[in-house]
């Protein structure tokens, strides 16, 4: 009974009637009663729906309910035909949902058997493979041979960790470019440089054969000073970490080789319980973690480039999941990750050799399960007695039931699609090797150099110690001091010790030896060993002899103290002080021995080098000069001394809260504001807007579709006046306002700031320059925050942010306390909608009528209502609609005496509005606007607004729209239009005041 025949006559008005099978009209005076269920009926479906929307937001963080994308147990009898006859051979299938690895730097027999006869897709190389770069090359043409002539229909993936720092599995000092940490690449300040870094570092392991990088780590520190991830992440700030992360995932792409995000759903806020058959805990709740953890994660996969996901094997435990290990759970991977993060590309398990987890359930329920839990591959990285068992565990799965054939099709096709994505026969058994790293190299020890140069990071130097030339004379001693830690993956002196006959045990990660605690017990300690090199080099450097020696838990011994007082500066190195406390309790203890003999005349200058985590000393304003180096690689050691001897004067920051904390204190600067200039300022503002789109929470999607041209209206009736903060050297814009001033009201549309160049000033100084211009505006009468038209930002943003955004309001000014709500609604699937049972009839009872106009002929009862009853921008966005008359037309609600009582406006996929209405445009999708309900105040309300929307929304279905937007739904009027099927799309909150409020600014 939903459909309904429009007449389309050649003139501009259309009646919109009910079809012949149904009822006319009834006269009937109970319609008013009818309507009144009908309102109930449809606020309680809403009330409902809201209160699941709710229930999913409190559980899961989420902004709006999403449609899974699919549920792995709800997939049988799927139809496989289109798939490949080999792969009907389960040992086929099996084969490329299994990632597994070796130790050794040649093929053996046992990795060689692996994938001729178990048919096994992917192999993950570590540092026990690979000793330089031509070798890596040879042995991964080798692997994709075997591979070939096996009858792989299609190459192996090649995964391997290289996420610089301390973190590199391929070390070639002669080919392979060593850079910055993720958190060493972030104190320097730019996004930008995290491209080039990553770019250059997929670019090398590409040559070598690689084609799936583990990286780039998307955790949140949260408890940054103590976690074993350490400057592997980001930092401490979510937006951050996400902006990073995103920079990095366009430079893997852009080097043609798949990425993976890691370490899902967050390494960064683990509590340890120290057995080792206990693995790290979460105890953050979901709506903790997407509030913070996960915003990296939504961001990336939302970018669309994001190939990948690891999936850690830590616990949760929280009030709302009680999980033993995330990679072995559906609602971690199905739920989370896939229903509620939209993400459809490779989940990729932690690997499964962890003793916690073979002691606790045994390496064949543990792959059967991370199966089941939605991983496409499973990692078990090198004991072949238990890859095989892990084969076999997987049929043993499939002949018990638990799981299907069809689970396993559905992880093949992923697999298969990241294959077709990133590599290709031709690539894989001719990669460029050599001779390309060859080519690169001078370019990448260059940006290299510039990378770590930048990325030293001095915190505090209140006595100014650096340079070491204006604190010290000629013939005055240095002491250098130095705890025993192992070298680093990424380091020659590693290389040197594990080609040593003598050395054994390995060298890994702190995530590494977790997993496979169990399995390598030994450990290299190379002595002074790490930190000869500096010394040497700072010695050539200052052309002076250099004290050196190394300190232990032994703390402070007669040799030190002899040292010491011999020297007349003392530099202190620290790696992880605050998890390694007799670091911290030597350097304490030495600073203490330092001032005492500096308050007896001695002069005794102390410099503490934090080399790793840069939080060992950065709240303890007691170490007056501090310097942090982010990964202690010998490049990362080399810039060290070039900063210390002045070559460089170090620019890095602390990444995350401490970079904020410090800028907060420089928060009443001034910036030049300017006029926008839509010649010298659009690129920049196109830039702007992509890294706002980057760094914000997934309700604010539509600024993907937003331009610097929608904020450019020309309209007669509406004054328009924009500003910018920009680098006049680079062009680039830090800040940007729109302002528009009609019928009395003044209005700030939009106001970004740069997300890496928030909390100094720059929005502060916009919004100064934007009120007084809007002040000085001749009969204003109101300012308001938020503009329908265009309707880029219809109020104050309701995402995570909202309470800070609003504070931020209030302390400039603005009177936060009766905000309008203002909502964007949306149906996804628009063919298969229909309107709620009795609301036409309920429509026909009240006797209320809809009839449909275009142009501005007919439109002068539209217009009187809009003005008399909206916003004076919604009288020019009507204005707009109607002046299109082929793409946008007007639903007119009457009442049975002919009196116009409710107007919508009606907008084709492609109309010229979404140029103004961002939420309208999509690159995959044909949308349909509803737009500016505008209904009077009354009994009839709520049916009138439903009403109105169900003859849009007809009218958007005629003109073959798979998706409808409903914007601008006023305060509460939203509720009765979720029982109609809509779902929330965006919340604003839309703030007027009296200039009065800022007669300060005149």
């Amino acid at each position: 009974m939903e459909s309904m025949a429009v007449r389309d006559s050649t003139g501009n008005s259309s009646k919109l009637q009910p079809s012949s099978q149904q009822p006319p009209l009834p006269t009937s005076a109970s319609s008013t009663a009818a309507t009144s269920a009908l309102g109930r009926r449809c606020l309680d479906r809403g009330n409902a729906y809201y209160a699941r929307n709710s229930t999913l937001k409190a559980t899961h963080g989420l902004s709006r309910s999403r449609l899974p994308p699919y549920r792995s147990r709800n997939m049988a009898n799927m139809d496989n035909s289109d798939l490949d006859p080999l792969w009907h051979d389960l040992d086929w299938a099996i084969g490329q949902t299994l990632i597994m690895g070796w130790d050794g730097t040649e093929v053996t027999p046992q990795i060689r058997t692996l994938i001729e006869d178990h048919h096994l897709g992917s192999i993950i190389l570590t540092a026990k493979n690979l000793k330089s770069a031509h070798q890596t090359a040879r042995l991964v043409q080798e692997l994709q041979t075997i591979a070939q002539q096996a009858g792989h229909p299609q190459p192996l993936l090649i995964a391997l960790d290289q996420e610089n720092g301390g973190v590199n599995s391929l070390f070639d000092e002669d080919l392979v470019c060593q850079f910055p940490s993720a958190m060493g690449v972030a104190a320097t300040g730019r996004t930008d440089l995290a491209y080039e870094v990553t770019k250059a570092t997929a670019t090398e392991i590409a040559a070598c054969g690689v084609n799936l990088m583990l990286g780039p780590v998307l955790d949140v520190l949260n408890n940054a000073r103590y976690q074993p991830l350490g400057v592997r992440a980001t930092g401490d700030d979510p937006q951050e970490a996400s902006s990073y992360g995103l920079a990095a995932l366009k430079g893997i792409k852009d080097a043609g080789i798949a990425s993976c995000g890691k370490h899902f759903p967050s390494y960064g806020n683990l509590d340890f319980l120290g057995s080792n058959l206990d693995v790290p805990i979460i105890t953050q709740t979901l709506e903790e973690l997407s509030l913070s953890a996960l915003v990296p994660f939504r961001n990336a996969v939302a970018s669309g480039q994001l190939d990948a996901m690891f999936v850690g094997g830590c616990g949760i435990s929280n009030p709302s999941m009680n999980v033993s290990h995330a990679c072995l759970s559906d609602q971690v991977v199905d739920d989370l990750l896939r229903n509620e993060l939209g993400f459809n590309g490779v989940a990729i398990s932690e690997c499964l050799e962890m003793e916690a987890l073979s002691h606790d359930l045994g390496v064949q329920n543990g792959v059967v399960m991370a199966v089941e839990a939605g991983c496409d591959l499973v990692l078990l990285c090198r004991a072949y007695d238990v890859q095989l068992e892990a084969i076999k565990g997987l049929k043993l799965g499939l002949d018990n039931g638990i799981i299907t054939k069809d689970r396993i099709f559905i992880s093949l096709r992923r697999v298969l699609h990241l294959k077709s994505n990133c590599t290709s026969w031709a690539t894989a058994l001719n990669p460029p090797g050599v001779s390309l790293l060859s080519q690169l190299h001078p370019s990448h020890l260059s940006l290299s150099r510039r990378a770590y140069d930048d990325s030293i990071t001095v915190i505090r130097d209140k006595e100014k110690l650096i340079p070491l030339s204006s604190s010290m004379h000629a013939g005055e001693e240095l002491l250098l001091l130095t705890p025993l830690v192992k070298p680093l993956p990424a380091s020659s002196l590693t290389k040197s010790l594990l080609d040593a006959k003598n050395a054994q045990g390995s060298v890994g990660t702190n995530h590494e030896n977790w997993v496979h605690r169990g399995r390598d017990r030994g450990s290299i300690m190379s002595g002074e060993g790490v930190f000869r090199e500096f010394g040497k080099s700072l010695a050539r450097y200052r052309g002076e002899k250099l004290l050196h020696t190394s300190y232990t838990a032994n703390g402070v011994r007669p040799v030190h103290e002899n040292l010491i007082h011999r020297a007349s500066c003392i530099i202190i190195v620290t790696a992880d002080a605050n998890r390694n406390l007799y670091q911290a309790g030597f350097t304490k203890h030495v600073d203490m021995m330092c001032s005492m003999l500096r308050s007896r005349g001695q002069k005794k200058n102390l410099i503490v080098v934090a080399v790793s985590s840069p939080y060992d000393f950065a709240m303890d304003k007691s170490i007056g000069t501090y310097v942090c180096t982010f990964d202690f690689t010998e490049n990362a050691l080399h810039a060290l001394v070039r900063a210390l001897v002045g070559e460089f004067t170090p620019l890095g920051s602390l990444p995350g809260t401490l970079r904020k904390s410090k800028k907060v204190l420089k928060s009443r600067q001034h910036w030049l504001v300017e006029d926008f200039d839509k010649a010298r300022d659009r690129t920049g503002l196109e830039d702007l807007i992509r890294a706002v789109h980057r760094a914000s929470a997934p309700d604010l999607q539509f600024l993907k579709t937003t331009t610097a041209s929608t904020f450019e209206l020309s309209n007669p009736n509406i004054s328009e006046a924009h500003f910018v903060v920009r680098n006049s050297s680079t062009r680039a814009l830090y800040g940007f306002v729109a302002t528009y001033y009609t019928a009395g009201v003044g209005i700030i549309g939009s106001l970004f700031v740069d997300p890496t160049k928030r909390n100094v000033s720059i929005g502060r100084s916009l919004h100064r320059r934007a009120i007084k211009n809007l002040l000085q505006r001749t009969g204003i009468q109101k300012v308001r925050i938020g503009m329908s038209f265009p309707g880029v930002f219809l109020g104050i943003p309701q995402d995570i942010e909202i309470n800070t955004v609003k504070d931020w309001f209030a302390t400039s000014g603005w009177d936060i306390q009766f905000p309008r709500r203002l909502t964007n609604m949306v149906i996804n699937d628009l063919p298969s909608w229909s309107a709620p049972e009795g609301l036409q009839q309920s429509i026909q009872r009240a006797n209320i009528s809809f009839d449909l106009i275009h142009g501005l002929d007919n439109a002068d009862t539209v217009l009187n209502h809009v003005r008399a009853t909206a916003n004076p921008e919604v009288l020019e966005l009507y204005r707009f609609a109607l002046s299109e008359a082929k793409a946008c037309g007007i639903v007119r609600a009457k009442d049975g005496g002919d009196n116009l009582i409710g107007t919508i406006i009606v907008a084709r996929p492609g109309s010229p509005l979404i140029k103004f209405v961002p939420p309208l445009l999509s690159h995959s999708a044909e949308i349909g606007g509803v737009l500016a309900p505008v209904v009077l105040s009354g009994s009839l309300a709520t049916l009138i607004l439903q009403g109105l929307t169900w003859m849009g929304l007809r009218q958007n279905k005629n003109h073959k729209a798979t998706k409808a937007v409903l914007s601008l739904v006023v305060d509460e009027t939203y509720e009765p239009l979720l029982g109609m099927g809509f779902e929330i799309q965006q919340v604003f909150e839309e703030i007027t005041n009296s200039p009065d409020n800022f007669s300060d600014l005149l």
